[in-house]
C-alpha cells in the first residue's frame, strides 16, 4: 500500500493519519484551469480557490466519509488542450467531478468530451448562454443575469441613448452583443445608434475606436459603452479614454470581464467611476463574505483579492458536496439529479438555487470602480433565475431547458419536441 500524495499539505497531513486502505479510498476532484499562458492571470486564482475549498472540506471530514483528492492539470490557455486534459482527468485519473474552464471556447472544447464520457463539469464564469448540457452546471452568469440588467441600468438610471458595444473577437462577446442589439432595438434604440466593434485578444491601439465612440455622441445624445473586452486589452482602452479627456461622467463604461483580480496591481486612476456588472463583489456586506475573504487572505496573503468566479466555485462546490451526500454516491447521473433544487447561501447575503436548466438563480450587482481597485456596489437585485436560452433572439425564444421533468436541454415549445444537440467543437 502506498500513501496518497495530495496536492494540498493540509490534506496530506490528514491522509497520513488515516489507515492505508482509507488513504487509497478517496474521491477525486479534477481542477481544469490554465496555470500558464494568457489566461493564467485569471485562472490560477480559481485553481487556488478549489484547493482551499477542498482543504476545508477535508478538515470537516471529507465527503461520504472519504477524503477529497485534488487532481490539478494545466491546459495552458490552449483551447484544444482543454479537451485533452479533460479526457485525461476522466479516463486516466478517473475523477468524479471537474471544476474548470474560463473562456467559452475552452468550455466548448471540453463539452463533447464530458458528454461522451458522462463526466461532470462545473463552469464558474459568466458566458453567452445558448447552451444547456446534462453534463455541465453553469454557476456563472447567463446574459439575463449580467448583460441585460446592466443595459437596463444604462437606460433607466443613466439615461443612455446611444450604445457602443465593444468586445474581444470570440464567441462570448459576439453572441452577447447579438442578444443586446436585439434587446436594445426592442427598447426603441435605433440601429444607427448602436455601434458594434470587435478587436483581437491583446489589442493595444484604441485611438480610432475611442474616436468613433466619441463621435457617436456628436449630436448631444448620451453615449454609454458596454464592454465585453477581455484581458490586458482593457488597459489600453481605459488609458485611451482618459487620454481623450473622457471621464465616466461623459461616457460611462460597464464591463463584464473586469473584476477585482483584473484591477489588482493596476493603476486604477483611469478607471475610477466606470462600472462593472457581476453577481458578486468582494465589497459585499455579509457575515459569510467576511468569513470567506478572511479565510482567503489568511491562506493566500493580504494582497490577494476575491472575485465573482471564485464565488461561483464556492457555491458550485458546496452544492456538489451536498448533492453527493444526498445521493449517497458520486455517480454522475445520481449527483446530477440531486443537484437540481440544491440551495446554498451566496456571499452577498441571499441564497442561490440550482434550477432544472442547470443554471443558478443569483442576484445581479453593479459596482463602481474605486481608486483602491475595489467596487462600490450601487445596485443589487434579488435572485434572478439564469436563462439557458435568451428571450431576445427569435430562434432561442421558443426553447427551454429542463433536465428534471423533460430530460432535455433544448426543448422546442412550439413543436413540443426535444432537439438533439450535437457537439461539434
Amino acid at each position: 500500500m502506498t500513501i496518497l500524495k495530495s496536492t494540498l499539505a493540509g490534506a496530506m497531513a490528514l491522509t497520513m493519519s488515516l489507515p492505508a486502505y482509507a488513504a487509497e479510498d478517496t474521491i477525486k476532484v479534477g481542477v481544469l484551469h490554465s496555470l500558464s499562458g494568457t489566461m493564467a492571470i485569471s485562472e490560477t486564482t480559481l485553481k487556488d480557490t478549489m484547493l482551499m475549498l477542498i482543504d476545508e472540506q477535508n478538515a470537516k471530514g471529507g465527503v461520504l466519509g472519504k477524503q477529497l483528492e485534488a487532481v490539478v492539470v494545466d491546459p495552458a490557455s490552449d483551447w484544444p488542450l482543454f479537451a485533452e486534459k479533460a479526457r485525461e482527468l476522466l479516463t486516466v485519473q478517473d475523477v468524479d467531478v471537474m471544476f474548470g474552464c474560463w473562456t467559452s471556447v475552452s468550455r466548448k472544447s471540453v463539452l463533447p468530451v464530458v458528454e461522451e464520457l458522462n463526466g461532470l463539469l462545473f463552469y464558474p464564469v459568466q458566458y453567452e448562454g445558448e447552451e444547456s448540457s446534462k453534463n455541465v452546471f453553469y454557476t456563472g452568469a447567463a446574459p439575463n443575469q449580467q448583460a441585460i440588467p446592466a443595459t437596463d441600468y444604462f437606460l433607466d438610471e443613466l439615461g443612455v441613448e446611444k450604445f457602443a458595444l465593444l468586445g474581444t473577437d470570440y464567441v462570448y462577446p459576439r453572441t452577447t452583443n447579438n442578444i443586446l442589439e436585439s434587446y436594445l432595438k426592442g427598447k426603441g434604440i435605433a440601429e444607427e445608434d448602436i455601434f458594434v466593434n470587435y478587436t483581437p485578444f491583446g489589442h493595444s491601439d484604441w485611438s480610432k475606436i475611442v474616436a468613433d465612440v466619441v463621435a457617436l455622441g456628436a449630436d448631444g445624445k448620451k453615449v454609454g459603452v458596454i464592454s465585453t473586452i477581455n484581458g490586458d486589452a482593457n488597459i489600453g482602452f481605459y488609458k485611451e479614454l482618459a487620454a481623450a479627456g473622457i471621464s465616466a461622467d461623459d461616457i460611462p463604461v460597464v464591463a463584464f470581464s473586469v473584476g477585482e483580480e483584473e484591477l489588482s496591481g493596476l493603476d486604477t486612476t483611469n478607471l475610477v467611476g466606470h462600472l462593472a456588472a457581476w453577481n458578486y463583489f468582494q465589497s459585499a456586506e455579509s457575515d459569510l463574505n467576511d468569513e470567506f475573504v478572511a479565510a482567503w487572505k489568511a491562506k493566500m496573503g493580504d494582497e490577494r483579492v476575491t472575485n465573482d468566479p471564485m464565488e461561483a466555485h464556492f457555491i458550485g462546490f458546496n452544492m456538489w458536496v451536498n448533492a453527493v451526500e444526498a445521493a449517497g454516491t458520486t455517480d454522475v447521473d445520481a449527483v446530477s439529479s440531486a443537484m437540481i433544487g440544491q440551495e446554498y447561501p451566496n456571499l452577498t447575503g441571499g441564497t442561490s438555487v440550482m434550477l432544472p436548466n442547470h443554471h443558478l438563480a443569483k442576484p445581479v450587482l453593479i459596482g463602481e470602480i474605486q481608486a483602491d481597485g475595489q467596487f462600490d456596489i450601487i445596485s443589487q437585485t434579488e435572485e434572478v433565475p439564469g436563462d439557458a436560452w435568451t428571450d431576445f433572439l427569435p430562434e432561442s425564444a421558443v426553447l427551454k431547458s429542463d433536465w428534471k421533468d423533460l430530460g432535455c436541454g433544448m426543448y422546442n415549445t412550439e413543436t413540443e419536441s426535444c432537439v438533439q444537440i450535437k457537439s461539434n467543437y
